[in-house]
């Protein structure tokens, strides 16, 4: 997605844009529950498959970025198939979706780590104090495993969040292209390797057998992921940055995992105890420390003390 140059006051959104930044966070949060609603009904990678498809739809009436297909294809199948199918098997083996919601936020921390071994992009030192606080929230999260939840689940979490951040670098690799158009068209590579694996897993004909007998709550779980959660949320994510500079909109992205967790725990009970409190408030400081540049807060503090 190509950025407007900034212009003064081009930092300060408007209030309806806020708003919409903040509506685009509660969907990608209340996501995390939505999943592990559908996997009551789904499997994981029938509803992989089935968010996909649903998310492919507008790839009809949208023109195909300009990039090679095997980038396209690289990024679908590590954003999309490997993020979300490591995620479902995660959710599906016991990770809890709240902690599923903050786990994943890891990515931003890989992403910086194999930016550097692939492009040579090295982290400046704020990134590195932000990577060694998240490292220790892990660790304290890592403690508490076996209470509810597995090692197993765990570590398909952290997978997939591994599957995103290569993504990531693949995506920052491309030179300037609409955002929307490749979440799209990216979205036409899970379903196939998806069907694969759930032929291979559950039958060639469970999926069918399942929509058969599903309620319309299982339905409107592909649905919200796919129409919502992807395309929506994408579609306004990107016109955000389309007006803004990055700086002044990625911040609202970690307002998902705190949403994730209280609708978490709302929904189904979820309860954290103070270790896995501390080890979740950890990883969330480590990526704001690395999502927020230190000289933008320094700028605004300097501003705000300007004004008074």
């Amino acid at each position: 997605m190509t950025t407007r140059a900034t212009v003064p006051g081009q930092n300060s959104m408007k209030p309806l844009h806020i708003a919409l930044a903040v509506l685009v966070a509660t969907i990608w949060g209340v996501a995390f529950v939505v999943s592990k609603i559908g996997l009551e009904s789904f499997t994981p990678p029938q509803l992989t498959a089935l968010r996909f498809l649903v998310a492919a739809v507008a790839a009809i009436w949208l023109p195909r970025p300009r990039i090679p297909w095997q980038s396209l294809i690289g990024i679908g199948l590590t954003v999309f198939t490997g993020q979300f199918l490591l995620q479902f098997f995660g959710i599906a083996n016991g990770m809890p979706a709240g902690l599923t919601a903050i786990v994943v936020q890891m990515q931003a921390l890989f992403t910086v780590v194999f930016a550097a071994i692939a492009i040579g992009d090295r982290p400046s030192a704020q990134q590195t104090i932000g990577m060694l606080t998240a490292l220790i929230g892990l660790t304290l999260i890592g403690l508490t495993l076996g209470g509810g939840v597995t090692v197993f689940g765990f570590a398909l979490t952290l997978a997939s969040a591994v599957s995103w951040a290569i993504g990531n670098v693949l995506v920052k690799r491309l030179p300037k292209t609409d955002m929307l158009r490749l979440m799209v068209w990216a979205s036409l590579v899970p379903p196939l390797p998806a069907l694969a694996i759930s032929a291979f897993l559950d039958g060639p004909a469970s999926l069918m057998h399942v929509m058969a007998g599903a309620s319309w709550l299982a339905f409107g779980a592909p649905i919200y992921l796919g129409l919502l959660a992807s395309v929506l949320a994408y579609a306004v994510w990107g016109s955000l940055l389309h007006q803004y500079p990055t700086g002044a909109v990625a911040p609202f992205a970690l307002l998902s995992p705190c949403v994730g967790a209280i609708a978490s725990a709302l929904v189904f009970g979820e309860r954290f105890g103070f270790l896995r409190l501390a080890g979740m408030a950890c990883i969330l400081l480590g990526v704001a420390i690395v999502a927020f540049p230190l000289h933008r807060l320094i700028d605004f503090c300097a501003a705000r003390a300007n004004t008074h």
